[in-house]
């Protein structure tokens, strides 16, 4: 069976995943992209970027995806259903270049975009998320894209195979938080902690 996996998903110190006051010109909220500004020197975003361990975390993001779960606000801001011509925050060509399934209560019909990504809209819950999902990435894996909110329901569900968090040295103090109601997760998984030159902790939980 294929592996449900969570790559470069950035917290801050004190575990928000996204800022407050999200909105149509900020997608993260308060929190703009201080949460990423670790991924943007990296190599695998720009050429001349750092080629050091922030790297190889961020390269393990695409190989092996066969298809992603992500929530309806990562897919856009409040109020996103109202707008019937919003496809999403990333423009005609968005990175994902496979099925992408939205989880919300606002469904609409699928959307193709250039590059390979087909967004579908699902009001289901995360085990028949990820099992459509996996019927969509063939022997591939699926990603578990977030936002935290989503990531926390299928930790909850004990879905999750592989996690990987980035500990972004800042306080939000408010947003989103990923950990909440998940007292005692960390017993499912192998933990490994790795620290970078950026500042950031890479965290991996790999299930035991």
């Amino acid at each position: 069976m294929s592996l449900a996996r969570v790559h470069n998903f950035s917290i801050s110190l004190d575990g928000f995943g996204t800022g407050a006051d999200q909105g149509p010109d900020a997608h993260f909220g308060h929190a703009g992209d201080r949460l990423h500004q670790w991924m943007f020197a990296t190599q695998w975003w720009e050429a001349g970027g750092t080629a050091g361990v922030d790297d190889v975390f961020v390269q393990r993001h695409d190989p092996g995806i066969g298809a992603e779960i992500m929530g309806a606000g990562k897919w856009g801001h409040p109020g996103w259903h109202e707008d019937p011509d919003w496809k999403g925050a990333w423009g005609p060509n968005p990175p994902f270049h496979t099925p992408v399934f939205v989880l919300t209560h606002h469904t609409r019909p699928s959307i193709d975009m250039e590059g390979g990504t087909t967004f579908h809209f699902l009001d289901t819950s995360p085990a028949e998320a990820l099992e459509t999902a996996r019927k969509a990435a063939g022997d591939q894996d699926v990603r578990i894209g977030g936002g935290p909110t989503v990531i926390r329901d299928f930790l909850a569900a004990r879905l999750i195979d592989h996690l990987h968090v980035v500990v972004v040295p800042i306080l939000l103090g408010r947003g989103v938080r990923l950990w909440d109601g998940l007292e005692g997760v960390e017993k499912d998984y192998k933990i490994e902690q790795t620290s970078s030159p950026s500042g950031v902790t890479h965290l991996t939980f790999t299930r035991a």
